[in-house]
């Protein structure tokens, strides 16, 4: 009985000893705020949990329109889609990034309408995860 307890202890340390060290990490965001001046969106955040990765893409959408004194989207001609994307540095398994997206609508928002983003997601596709700002 003795000699199978440490025939089992040797198996269990060998193959302890033999499994590769863990490298993946549990990617996550950390921050992301928005911020938008005229035309322009700026998405700008932090993402942590990233493991050995040495970079990460990072895709920014939104929805862009012209939004009227009561709130209101008046017309369905002037809003679109946008989009951003860049590759960043990973760090001691963090990266942080800033995207700016600029809408092109025609017709462009005249006063006194404003325009206004919506729908604002931030997604690293290295890891397959995204949220809103």
């Amino acid at each position: 009985m003795r000699r199978f307890i440490v025939v089992l202890g040797a198996l269990v340390a060998a193959v302890v000893l033999a499994a590769p060290p863990a490298s993946a990490g549990s990617p996550h965001f950390v921050t992301v705020s928005a911020s938008s001046s005229g035309s322009s969106l700026t998405v700008s955040g932090k993402e942590a949990g990233l493991g050995n990765e040495s970079q990460v893409h990072i895709v920014v959408s939104a929805t862009a329109l012209c939004v009227n004194k009561g709130g209101h989207h008046p017309s369905a001609e002037n809003k679109g889609s946008f989009s951003a994307d860049g590759t960043f540095p990973v760090q001691n398994g963090r990266a942080n990034f800033s995207l700016t997206i600029v809408a092109n609508i025609s017709p462009p928002c005249s006063p006194p309408m404003t325009l206004t983003w919506t729908n604002v997601t931030v997604t690293d596709t290295t890891n397959g995860i995204s949220t809103t700002a």
